[in-house]
């Protein structure tokens, strides 16, 4: 397993793009750790290695993925977000404390933060909808990933018109966060629900548009026609 992990990151380095690594550090305001590897070489990377992992459980996979997440950076933890998704198939009800651990004591950046939650975290809300409560109680987390995690797991599902309570009683409760990277979270959990619940978004926005912060409105309205954006957007 150490030398799977080794030839990771020899991969990773040896992937390196001048420009990218140079490049890296403009996209984010908290300091990150990256190789500067450009995101589809990490796929690749992540894809040829899992091939080697057939044989593993589920539980040794995780244990891979706590390894890389543990690392710093941020390719690393791409790799540990491709291959948990790969395993959708095999969630289990308690895989949320797994991935709740990780998000909470690994996830530094809004890249990671995205990925993770996007993908595995989401797919697995739509598997266990029960679970969807559980991130209301990461939105009163101290933690700012936990929160914009919150957000940004029901992403996918609010595209398919799920989950519109929690995704509103989520919004409320990060209604007034004074950090930009969670207003922009929760205005684009909003935004992703107006595809499938375009009148009740609007309305939902209307009454908090005199208090909800306009970095998180602007995002919320993106994908609603023109005129009720004008509505929206006036003082």
């Amino acid at each position: 397993m150490e030398d799977l992990i080794s030839n990771i990151r020899q991969a990773l380095k040896d992937g390196v793009d001048e420009n990218t690594q140079k490049n890296s550090q403009r996209f984010f305001k908290e300091k990150i750790n990256s190789y500067g590897v450009k995101v589809p070489v990490v796929q690749k990377i992540a894809k040829e290695f899992f091939s080697y992992l057939k044989a593993k459980s589920k539980a040794e996979i995780f244990t891979l993925c706590e390894a890389l997440w543990q690392s710093g950076y941020m390719e690393e933890s791409f790799i540990a977000c491709e291959w948990s998704y790969k395993l959708k198939k095999e969630f289990e009800p308690d895989d949320l404390l797994t991935f709740e651990r990780w998000i909470n004591s690994y996830v530094s950046n809004w890249a990671s933060c995205d990925t993770f939650c996007n993908h595995t975290v989401g797919s697995f809300i739509e598997q266990y909808p029960e679970s969807v409560n559980k991130l209301k109680s990461w939105a009163v987390s101290d933690n700012r990933w936990m929160k914009r995690a919150a957000a940004v797991s029901l992403i996918i599902p609010a595209r398919k018109g799920l989950f519109l309570n929690e995704i509103f009683s989520i919004a409320d409760t990060l209604l007034h966060d004074k950090d930009d990277l969670v207003q922009k979270g929760y205005g684009w959990m909003l935004k992703a629900a107006s595809q499938a619940h375009e009148k009740e978004v609007f309305k939902y926005v209307i009454s908090k548009k005199t208090t909800m912060p306009r970095t998180a409105l602007r995002y919320a309205i993106e994908k609603i026609p023109k005129e009720l954006k004008t509505i929206a957007m006036a003082k």
